[in-house]
């Protein structure tokens, strides 16, 4: 029976990456973690055996930590945007390049009421995280951010779902919502200033969060990623939002009023939204 290889790649995940860069009267942290894949004329490794076109993993890894001593970098963005050149301008048998990166943020510690120069503490769960892919009709940026963990505790409801016998759920005019959103955009153009335009989307989505009266889930994901359209040049943008719910503690068991304020916190069962909107 004849066999057809029909795609392949394969690259090097998890490399971690640390930077710092020692300015005269502060430092600049970078905390980050890549995935490098490439695609190209590599079949021959596959059906033959034959390694003579096949870039080492290892040799993707050691070029990482190279790029980054030869090119610092303020945006991860930028970064990709470099390794997935190199990689492309240097083996001829590379045809694509996907490279992934994940920020770990980390901010100054106030120290005597003003930031530190050199001391910083982690940021809580939240990630920035960029895509970039390069090929022959050049090379597209994702941006994003994972683990925006936000909640309201006001003007959020889920009413006048359909209801069947299985349905147990009540309805309510006045709920917790929490959720850890997980964003992805493109932007119009290849090259932008990364750093400002993140830095406003990530505004955007948490103002907009706190403003809008919520009728769902699905409400307020729809305006959020519809405020970052309206006003960033940006094309489009994936957002997923899990539903971490918070239940009412029934008081009246113990003989206290209920008065919305008490609640337990469920990791799963959860619901999770998610939506893409785009331009035009």
């Amino acid at each position: 029976m004849p066999v057809t290889l029909t795609a392949n790649r394969y690259g090097k995940s998890d490399i971690r990456l640390v930077t710092v860069r020692r300015g005269a009267e502060r430092h600049e942290l970078r905390d980050v973690t890549l995935a490098v894949q490439l695609e190209g004329d590599f079949a021959a490794a596959y059906t033959e055996g034959d390694n003579s076109g096949v870039v080492a993993t290892d040799t993707m890894k050691n070029t990482v930590y190279a790029l980054a001593a030869e090119h610092p970098f303020a945006d991860v963005e930028d970064f990709g945007l470099a390794l997935s050149a190199h990689f492309l301008e240097t083996y001829p048998r590379v045809t694509s390049a996907r490279v992934e990166l994940v920020e770990h943020l980390w901010e100054r510690i106030e120290a005597g009421g003003a930031p530190h120069p050199h001391a910083f503490e982690r940021a809580g769960a939240e990630r920035r995280t960029a895509v970039v892919t390069r090929g022959a009709e050049g090379a597209r940026v994702r941006a994003g951010i994972e683990d925006l963990v936000v909640m309201k505790t006001a003007r959020s409801a889920f009413e006048g779902f359909p209801r069947d016998r299985w349905t147990t759920l009540p309805e309510t005019a006045d709920r917790l919502l929490a959720t850890a959103v997980r964003a992805t955009w493109r932007y119009s153009r290849p090259y932008v200033d990364f750093g400002r335009l993140w830095r406003e989307v990530r505004r955007i989505l948490l103002e907009t969060f706190a403003a809008h009266d919520s009728r769902s889930v699905q409400h307020t994901l729809h305006a959020m990623g519809e405020a970052v359209l309206e006003t960033v040049d940006v094309e489009e943008i994936h957002l997923a939002m899990p539903n971490r719910h918070h239940l009412p503690v029934d008081l009246a068991r113990f003989g206290l009023p209920n008065r919305n304020e008490v609640f337990v916190a469920t990791t799963e069962p959860y619901g999770l939204i998610e939506a893409t909107l785009r331009r035009g």
